[in-house]
């Protein structure tokens, strides 16, 4: 009982499609007063509903709700949404363009998009899963995480790869920091030498992110001036994926 009260506050919420205030939920539910109040204050505890207390109406759909809708999108609506993007980032860089999606604790890429021009050599970076403290498309995701899943990645094991791939929690730590403030990730020669990445993530709202789109090539093109200028602009192909999606 205690659920389907729940539930019916959170459908009401949803079908309404703007923000309403607590007044307009308890008589479109026809809750006692004193339980619909209980429950809304439950619900927003919990992440279900934002409660806006700068507005008359304030109760809308949260953020946290929002990002499990978007953890149970397919892999297919996902790159279905994303693909003219990518399109559009691979032909405009030169350089294969990837979908990467936190998955299970990990952060797996589940597309790659490779430039139109026959004649343009670029390196692939495959599918699959990523190590959470060493890919660009892992970090950029992981620096926007909940601070326990954040602690769970820097006391956990981190495998060296190359030289280059960053092992302390220190070192990571610091990285988050910084890919935070500027919003974007970078890889370089972390997992492969010669190799680097950059990626920005796409944002689910106030709650992080779940998806992040980079791009990939050889260390000679991707100078730290280039990565820059690549990170800006996947801020701004991520905020179409978003977009797209309906996550803003």
């Amino acid at each position: 009982m205690h659920l389907d009260r729940l539930l019916q506050i959170l459908e009401t919420v949803a079908i309404a499609g703007r923000p309403l205030t607590a007044a307009e939920i308890q008589t479109a539910t026809g809750l006692p007063r004193p339980t619909c109040y209980r429950l809304l204050q439950t619900l927003s505890d919990s992440g279900l509903l934002d409660d806006d207390q700068q507005s008359s109406a304030h109760y809308q759909l949260g953020q946290r709700l929002m990002r499990l809708a978007m953890m149970g999108k397919s892999d297919a609506d996902v790159r279905r949404a994303a693909l003219p993007t990518l399109k559009d980032a691979a032909d405009h860089f030169g350089e294969a363009t990837f979908l990467s999606r936190f998955r299970k604790r990990g952060v797996e890429i589940i597309h790659v998009e490779t430039p139109s021009d026959p004649g343009r050599a670029y390196m692939h970076p495959g599918l699959g899963f990523r190590p959470m403290h060493a890919c660009s498309c892992s970090k950029a995701i992981a620096a926007f995480a909940e601070a326990d899943f954040q602690q769970a990645i820097l006391d956990g094991p981190m495998k060296a790869y190359t030289d280059h791939t960053k092992t302390s929690r220190e070192q990571l730590a610091k990285e988050f920091a910084t890919i935070r403030e500027r919003g974007f990730a970078e890889c370089v020669e972390e997992i492969e030498t010669g190799v680097s990445s950059v990626a920005a993530p796409v944002h689910n709202g106030s709650v992080g992110a779940t998806l992040s789109i980079g791009t990939i090539g050889p260390v000679r093109r991707f100078t730290g001036r280039y990565r820059a200028t690549l990170g800006t602009q996947l801020q701004q192909q991520a905020e179409k994926v978003a977009a797209a999606m309906e996550l803003r």
